[in-house]
């Protein structure tokens, strides 16, 4: 009996060591799944979360309960719980406890673009494509394109979207959040409460991070050891689904490399961005809403802050397609709202300029070679070269995981959003629909 108790004992105490180190990672997926389950059904009004949950050996272990706005999953039904709770106004927030958020005031409709679509049939063949109407089925579902906005002076000439998918269905728009970042810092640069060149961002950075500039955080060139690949317990991932206060995870990393030497893509980055800019603007959950989506009239627009109240400018911005063109036509009118200029004057054209950097590692998010600038991709690179001959030199976008786009043609008054849920990557058939849109009548 002693043996026994003995051998159960040690049993007890591998079994209990192994799930304490793997806990971490465990809760990393628990974490998104939680997320996924109160952002898809709350914000986006959709019944089926489980078809933005990516392919993932962990997946077929996950209990989710729902209540409400609250969400909760684990694994297996007992290891590893991750709760998600909604907040109206401002989406979904991973915290053991609820987040005591004020709710916003609600944003008016704005009229960035033209009310009534005047839809263009010479852009169907280009637009069928990009949903994957030439495909066999399996491969049109893979391909996962949920919708897409094609505007042309101003005026929506190019929209459709995939079953289940209205024009008032709010999509996420992961890493294009980016580039919400660099207008929101652009609107408080043209407040005059910061500047790009600012430094010394946090007071216990007393090492080389105290170098580290608002430029080099919408740059990705702080020099902050990171890894941005989406597996269990990578620093995204981490940071995304397991931290409470993101800025201060993320600041509390080593530095790796000189500031400005290096250029390594970091959501970590635009995390520390959008606390600094918070902590300036004397904000807090609303400070989006407040500055951009208000005055440009996004009605739709939700950005998910973290527990500590900082909005998650790296990832979670969600918005109708719509909406998501309307940010890209404020842009296209170099920062200009019914006469109003809410930008610095020039500060597209800076930020949309690639510098030269000793070393550069974007890794798997390069989109096929081209340039990074201040949280926008660049046809454009750094090296004078064109990443897609066929576009315009002055072509632009925004990126984000699963196949998110943004594109804006300032040469052309063009911008084209694609949506979608595209998690292995392939052609999204888009450079063919910009060169439709683009070769006019």
């Amino acid at each position: 009996m002693i043996i026994l108790c003995l051998v159960l004992a040690v049993v007890f105490i591998v079994v209990l060591s192994a799930y304490l180190y793997i806990r971490p990672l465990l809760r990393t997926g628990t974490g998104y799944a939680a997320h996924n389950l109160c952002a898809v059904t709350e914000i986006a009004g959709r019944t089926d979360a489980t078809e933005d949950l990516p392919t993932n050996p962990l997946v077929p272990f996950l209990a989710q309960y729902k209540n409400g706005g609250y969400s909760y999953v684990n694994v297996l039904g007992l290891l590893a719980g991750q709760t998600a709770y909604y907040t109206e106004g401002l989406g979904c927030t991973i915290s053991p406890r609820r987040p005591d958020f004020d709710p916003p005031e609600q944003v008016g409709k704005g009229q960035l673009l033209r009310e009534e679509p005047q839809l263009d049939p010479a852009l169907d063949d280009a637009i069928g494509r990009a949903f994957g109407d030439h495909l066999p089925d399996d491969e049109a579902k893979a391909l996962g394109t949920r919708g897409i906005v094609v505007v042309k002076d101003g005026m929506i000439v190019g929209e459709r979207y995939a079953d289940g998918f209205t024009s008032s269905t709010p999509q996420l728009g992961w890493s294009m959040t980016k580039s919400v970042a660099n207008l929101l810092t652009g609107r408080a640069v043209q407040q005059g409460v910061i500047s790009i060149d600012d430094s010394a961002l946090r007071p216990e950075w007393t090492d080389s991070r105290r170098d580290i500039t608002v430029d080099h955080l919408m740059r990705m060139t702080s020099g902050i050891e990171w890894d941005e690949e989406y597996d269990l317990g990578t620093p995204i991932t981490t940071m995304l689904f397991d931290a409470d206060n993101m800025a201060d995870y993320v600041a509390g990393l080593p530095i790796g490399q000189d500031p400005g030497n290096y250029q390594q893509y970091s959501s970590g980055s635009t995390n520390l961005l959008c606390s600094v800019l918070n902590e300036r603007l004397e904000s807090g959950p609303h400070m989006p809403r407040e500055q951009l989506f208000a005055p440009l009239g996004l009605a739709s627009a939700v950005l998910e802050p973290d527990a500590s109240g900082t909005p998650v400018c790296s990832s979670y911005l969600w918005a109708t397609p719509r909406d998501w063109a309307r940010i890209g036509q404020f842009v296209l009118d170099d920062g200009v709202v019914g006469g109003e200029r809410l930008l610095p004057e020039g500060w597209v054209e800076e930020s949309t300029t690639v510098k030269q950097i000793p070393a550069e590692d974007p890794g798997e998010y390069d989109d096929e070679g081209a340039g990074y600038a201040a949280s926008w991709w660049t046809n454009l690179r750094g090296d004078g070269e064109l990443a897609h001959e066929s576009l315009p030199r002055d072509a632009f976008w925004a990126q984000g995981h699963d196949g998110q786009r943004m594109y804006v043609l300032p040469s052309e008054n063009v911008v084209v959003v694609r949506m979608g849920f595209t998690p292995v990557s392939r052609d999204l058939e888009l450079i063919q629909l910009l060169e439709a849109v683009t070769a006019g009548p």
